[in-house]
């Protein structure tokens, strides 16, 4: 996704900027935020994150509320898996999926944030973890090889990459032949005003950067996976004085009257057991 202002490389760096603020904030610093992007509300201390303390495996430290759903708790993940968590920050989904893994399986987590590796090294220090890895990287370009991974998940992370064709071909490239993912994100059913499609701050808060929930559906579908389910989708309400930064009194009344939707949705799907070993159209 580019617009007339920002190139997708602007892009990238200003989600990177803006969490790696955020891995130096507790919290309750980020909860109050759109994903953590600071705009923060009276009306709800908790916008788009779902609760992980009754998960096995959680751990408050690791949890910076950034989340829009609990992949994990949906990823059908067994003992001795393989499993990749894209956009792992400081840890949260890559230390709840290890509960599912056990000490015989293995979690790597990507994050193209130093910050954000740094504290999720440090946790999985704290925790004494040595079947957890997190590596710095670009998620539309994988540092991890063809066919490792039994399962990928990830929770709020694909609507702030502008290339999103291009991590759902990563995500098929990984897996291996009858891996699956489970992966939360934003999308939408209708279109935001322009005022919140362009504004930097809620780009970096999950909202700007989503696409529509039929589009996303059919990225998925195009790169070749089979069974794809959603597995849970819930409404996301932005408070009005959230969007007062964006839109007039008379704006915020039109776009609730328009029926947009801004939907948190968590979807499965598997690389066929006979797949080849990239996506439809990527071999050469």
């Amino acid at each position: 996704m580019q617009t007339s202002t920002q190139t997708t490389e602007e892009l990238k760096e200003l989600v990177r900027q803006k969490y790696s603020e955020i891995a130096l904030q507790d919290k309750d610093s980020n909860a109050a935020s759109c994903c953590g992007s600071g705009c923060c509300s009276i009306e709800t201390a908790n916008i788009m994150t779902d609760d992980y303390s009754t998960l096995e495996g959680y751990n408050p430290d690791a949890d910076l509320g950034l989340g829009c759903g609990l992949p994990t708790q949906f990823a059908r993940i067994k003992k001795g898996d393989i499993v990749i968590d894209l956009g792992s920050g400081a840890g949260n989904d890559a230390f709840v999926a290890r509960a599912e893994t056990g000490e015989t399986g293995k979690v790597i987590g990507i994050d193209f944030t130093p910050a954000m590796i740094d504290k999720a090294r440090q946790n999985a220090e704290k925790l004494g973890f040595h079947n957890v890895e997190f590596r710095q990287g670009d998620i539309e370009k994988m540092p991890v090889t063809s066919n490792v991974a039994d399962v990928i998940v990830s929770n709020c992370v694909l609507n702030l990459v502008p290339n999103k064709y291009g991590v759902i071909q990563e995500v098929y490239r990984v897996l291996k032949p009858g891996g699956h993912f489970s992966i939360s994100d934003i999308v939408l059913d209708g279109t935001l005003p322009p005022q919140i499609q362009q504004a930097a701050e809620m780009y970096a808060g999950c909202v700007s950067g989503a696409i529509q929930k039929q589009a996303y559906l059919e990225l998925i579908d195009v790169n070749g996976f089979k069974k794809v389910v959603l597995q849970k989708e819930k409404a996301i309400h932005i408070p009005d004085d959230i969007l007062s930064q964006y839109l007039s009194t008379e704006e915020i009344a039109a776009f609730r009257a328009s029926g947009t939707g801004i939907l948190s949705v968590t979807v499965y799907g598997e690389k066929p057991k006979d797949a080849a070993c990239c996506a439809p159209g990527c071999c050469s």
